[in-house]
């Protein structure tokens, strides 16, 4: 496999399955004895150290392999065989945290501030304000997560429908380019406005600035979420307005992304866990329907990690990236309920891992912001 991503298209995902990864026994023991010792110790999660979770080799060696493996020609990769029919939902989310432990650096996913998130309809709406997808069961825009990987584990499926979509951010560039090249200087500019969708730390303004895509030291990278960027013009009226040339690269995107030779669907089943690499796939869902019983219904457990091998980012997108050097803690929605006890552990963590680690402030604030649209 190619050390670094390149475009792809959904036959050559499926000729070439070496992004995906069969847990073998061995591996799978090692799971289970680790989530055994860590119910004994009993600490809460952000508290947690990887000798709270003792990984045999050959299982933090498959944790190792499936995050190489986002990094490289697919950015993507699917681990099968997670022993997630022996456990609770309380011993999975205590097994997924174990298992973060050696893979990243977690970031917060919502105004809650939370490290997990379930993904399932909790009743929520999709495209309305302060609006996100993981607590419904609508299909969802192509987009990426504010993370350099962002780790799905499913527990439980769908009776209908979630059927998950995944596509290649440098081949939807490369195909920019070849229908409107005239286009792709507007996706790199740096006046494209999204919605925190009320997730912002409090010193935050309500949105924030990011190109579409960038390039840094012959890293490609793509930041897109149209419902969000379509959320900040709805909902902040001081922003400049979308000109006609977005509006027309908007639209040219979303005719090329779910197109069959590009779009590649897969149905994840119990015990998967989906890894992507954010700066190189964009991905979505169809809507779902689910069973009238509770433990039945669609449940996936959401991790959005900092890695230690991340790529580096423009310095365009440290507005909301933070840090932007490779390798760095970087990305998440801070929310407005960050602890001391997730400043320990994100301190703690970065050090296990190796990583770039600069404490967060925000980089533009209220009061920058307001002298940004000022000059507008």
């Amino acid at each position: 496999m190619a050390h670094t991503p390149r475009p792809w298209n959904a036959d050559d995902v499926r000729r070439d399955t070496s992004w995906i990864i069969y847990l073998n026994p061995e591996e799978i023991e090692g799971f289970r004895v680790a989530l055994a010792h860590a119910q004994q110790v009993g600490k809460a999660l952000l508290e947690m150290e990887q000798r709270d979770f003792p990984l045999p080799e050959c299982s933090r060696l498959a944790l190792e392999r499936a995050i190489g493996t986002t990094q490289g020609r697919w950015g993507m990769c699917l681990v099968k065989g997670f022993p997630t029919a022996e456990w609770s939902e309380e011993d999975m989310r205590l097994a997924y945290w174990g298992m973060s432990l050696y893979m990243g650096v977690a970031r917060t996913q919502n105004r809650a501030s939370e490290i997990i998130n379930d993904v399932r309809d909790a009743g929520g709406s999709y495209k309305v304000k302060g609006g996100r997808g993981y607590n419904t069961n609508a299909g969802l825009d192509f987009h990426q997560d504010s993370c350099d990987v962002v780790a799905l584990l499913c527990r439980r499926v769908a009776k209908e429908g979630g059927t998950s979509k995944v596509v290649s951010s440098l081949t939807l560039r490369k195909k920019v380019e070849e229908l409107r090249p005239d286009l792709l200087p507007v996706l790199q500019d740096n006046n494209w406005f999204h919605s925190f969708q009320g997730a912002q730390d409090p010193s935050q303004p309500p949105f924030y600035r990011c190109p579409i895509f960038g390039e840094q030291q012959g890293f490609l990278c793509a930041r897109t979420n149209r419902k969000n960027t379509i959320a900040a013009q709805r909902d902040f009226p001081e922003i400049p307005r979308l000109s006609k040339e977005q509006t027309e690269v908007l639209e040219l995107m979303d005719s090329i992304m779910p197109a069959d030779e590009f779009c590649y669907s897969m149905e994840l089943e119990e015990g998967d866990m989906q890894l992507l690499n954010s700066f190189v796939t964009l991905h979505s869902r169809t809507p779902f329907m689910d069973y009238e019983d509770p433990d039945r219904k669609r449940h996936l457990m959401r991790l959005w990690m900092s890695i230690p091998t991340s790529q580096p980012l423009p310095s365009t997108w440290a507005e909301y990236w933070g840090d932007v050097r490779a390798g760095a803690v970087r990305g998440g929605y801070r929310g407005g309920f960050i602890t001391p006890t997730f400043l320990a552990y994100e301190q703690r963590q970065s050090a296990a891992m190796k990583m770039n680690f600069t404490p967060w402030k925000p980089l533009v604030n209220q009061e920058d912001m307001t002298r940004v649209l000022a000059s507008c």
